[in-house]
């Protein structure tokens, strides 16, 4: 089990998998779980930025346990492997944060290239679809599993030129909430004992893109480091609080 600086964080022992990891808000999640306590296990299609992310996350939080294993959540099989190996290396899994993303659009409706489609289906949904089946059991069995997709405002206000984007949000919502579902259904009366929600912001933003953009304003963007913070507290309030639950960290669209 990791041990977080001061050995007191709020997240002591919990093993959560993070897919996606490897940009600035994995880059941001690593940071904080780990000063929470956490282990975590990370994962990203891209080794070289994957490896980078898991040392700074390492180096920042001296004494915590952070991993990294390159792997195509693509594949069915390769994400339930990913799954096991994560649950028999480390006796549990207490989450999984899907920060898996990407963006198209287009000038209007009518310039919609379904080509963007093809892409954010697998990106935005095929990968929530994988991480959810490879993960729910486990996250059943912790006792306090959370499921966390990171959504996008316009999923329930999509503009015309992001019809391929919007529509790709949504369907990996309704998946996350058919998730909540079974897990409201495996608790019984007793509620659940894990929680699939949904954390919804407009966009991201980062001190890279602040630097790269001095005058802009980001208005209503989440930083990298509140969506950190965010994600890390959504394990301090119960399962059945947060349970199928959309928690804006923006204002409600």
């Amino acid at each position: 089990m990791s041990t977080a600086t001061n050995g007191q964080g709020p997240l002591e022992g919990a093993v959560i998998a993070v897919a996606g990891a490897a940009g600035p808000a994995g880059r941001a999640a690593l940071l904080r779980l780990a000063e929470a306590g956490a282990t975590v296990v990370a994962s990203d299609a891209d080794a070289a930025r994957l490896a980078e992310a898991v040392d700074a996350a390492r180096y920042a939080h001296g004494g915590a346990t952070v991993t990294g294993d390159t792997v195509d959540l693509l594949d069915l099989a390769a994400t339930r492997a990913w799954a096991a190996r994560t649950e028999k290396e480390f006796g549990r899994i207490d989450g999984l944060v899907h920060l898996v993303g990407g963006w198209r659009g287009s000038a209007s409706f009518a310039e919609t290239d379904l080509a963007d489609w093809d892409l954010l289906e697998k990106l935005l949904i095929r990968t929530v679809q994988h991480t959810s089946l490879a993960f729910h059991e486990a996250l059943e069995r912790s006792g306090n599993g959370r499921f966390l997709l990171i959504s996008a405002a316009g999923a329930s206000k999509p503009t015309a030129g992001n019809a391929a984007y919007a529509a790709s949000k949504a369907a990996a919502e309704a998946w996350t909430l058919a998730l909540g579902d079974a897990f409201r259904k495996a608790g019984g009366e007793g509620g659940p004992k894990a929680a699939a929600a949904i954390l919804v912001v407009k966009a991201l933003v980062n001190d890279q893109m602040r630097a790269e953009r001095p005058n802009a304003k980001f208005a209503g963007f989440t930083d990298v480091k509140d969506l950190a913070q965010a994600i890390s507290g959504v394990w301090e309030r119960p399962a059945q609080e947060v349970n199928g639950q959309r928690l804006w960290l923006t204002p409600e669209a």
